[in-house]
């Protein structure tokens, strides 16, 4: 039996600055309980990725939503290992209905029209494969996640065909993310699964540019860098818990926010302390304990690529086994046949914080291959980020993290 391999790849990418007001949207329980098991695994994901040195930027929702669709064509115990370390809950229509009910929810958020969040996923199957791919998958990812469908051919035609898929990411991601797939795929790859996500936005409050001044930022094991600090002092969410100061930058509108958690110690250990504590559950008790109050905030400008990085061994270590093992892996409800795994998966990503906002982009692609407000009479209190910090950016509706990461040195 012949073994041949899928790719899924991902993008994303997100831009902030604006003013925000109340959120009104009604969000389905659907949509609210897929967040939730978005943001579990987010943060397992987190916990693996860590280990890498310097600046980390990623988006879980890319990685989620890509191997969601794959996880679509799954059958058996690799359908088993998928659900259990993506966090899915109950049946497998109901994973693909909260990701339906996610989209139609981030679509009207980009209806709004006072942030851009565009959110695309693709489908690249080989011409004319011995085994194509069956109607009933094609229409499950139609309905629920609208993806692209365009037929490629990666045995005889390889560079174009990437040279397509690439083109396709550049455009969902206004041109922030390139080249996602950069080496030539292997002749076996009869599908290439992709996902993107934009998004654009401006802060609730933007910093005055000529406020930004070179300051001091502590790293750990070196001196101290002069990088450029953006200063206001204004009324935010905010507070101090478990040894750390956290802050809600919102963007306009109010839909979408960054978060941001500053270690109290100027240490690796500190923010070793804060990677630790990270889960789903203790976001939201730290959102849920922070209050509005006026805040003096200095806050480095950065700019971060990321990427493309493969997390084929992070999801191994998360039990994620049989999808990537030929002739063990059963994703039948592809193309009905069991001689497909996936030969890799890999996602990029960029940020950029200015004082207008934040831009960020992501790109995951999976290779599937087969057989064949308070009044205070006490001061403001000081955020200050000068030191190593943890982020996200989430969707205040249903309490999605987009995108999530770590500022070690913001000059790199």
């Amino acid at each position: 039996m012949k073994i041949t391999h899928c790719i899924i790849g991902l993008a994303a990418l997100a831009f902030a600055a604006s003013p925000v007001v109340a959120q009104t949207a009604q969000v389905s329980q659907a949509a609210r309980q897929l967040a939730s098991s978005n943001n579990a695994f987010a943060c397992d994901l987190y916990a693996q990725l860590k280990e890498t040195e310097g600046n980390l930027f990623f988006s879980p929702f890319s990685v989620s939503s890509a191997l969601a669709m794959t996880y679509a064509g799954a059958k058996g115990e690799t359908a088993e290992q998928m659900r259990k370390v993506l966090r899915f809950s109950g049946e497998q229509a109901d994973t693909h209905a909260g990701f339906a009910a996610l989209r139609r929810h981030f679509d009207e958020v980009q209806r709004g029209g006072s942030v851009q969040l565009n959110i695309a996923n693709s489908l690249w199957p080989q011409k004319n494969a011995e085994a194509p791919l069956l109607e009933g998958f094609l229409a499950l990812v139609k309905q629920n996640y609208g993806v692209e469908i365009a037929p490629v051919d990666f045995v005889r035609a390889e560079p174009e065909a990437r040279a397509r898929i690439n083109r396709w990411v550049a455009e969902k991601t206004q041109d922030k993310i390139t080249d996602i797939i950069g080496s030539p795929l292997d002749s076996l790859t009869r599908l290439v699964l992709v996902n993107a996500v934009y998004f654009k936005g401006t802060w609730e409050s933007v910093f005055e540019p000529e406020l930004t001044k070179e300051e001091p930022f502590h790293i750990w094991d070196r001196k101290d860098i002069k990088v450029p600090l953006m200063r206001q002092k204004n009324w935010y969410r905010y507070g101090e818990q478990s040894g750390a100061q956290l802050i809600e930058f919102p963007y306009v509108d109010g839909k979408i926010s960054m978060f941001v958690i500053l270690p109290a110690s100027k240490t690796k250990a500190g923010l070793a302390r804060m990677e630790k504590l990270l889960s789903s559950a203790q976001i939201e008790k730290w959102r849920e304990k922070m209050k509005k109050r006026e805040v003096q905030v200095f806050f480095p400008k950065f700019r971060m690529d990321w990427g493309a990085e493969s997390l084929v061994e992070p999801l191994k270590k998360l039990g994620l086994l049989d999808a990537f093992v030929a002739g063990k892996a059963d994703f039948r409800g592809m193309n009905g046949n069991k001689d497909l795994y996936v030969g890799d998966i890999f996602q990029k990503a960029f940020v950029e914080v200015n004082e207008e906002g934040t831009e960020a982009a992501a790109a995951t692609v999976v290779v599937v291959e087969g057989l064949g407000a308070a009044m205070h009479q006490t001061p403001p209190p000081v955020f200050r980020a000068d030191r190593p910090f943890l982020f996200f950016i989430q969707d205040n509706a249903t309490g999605s993290i987009l995108f999530m990461g770590r500022v070690v040195n913001p000059a790199q």
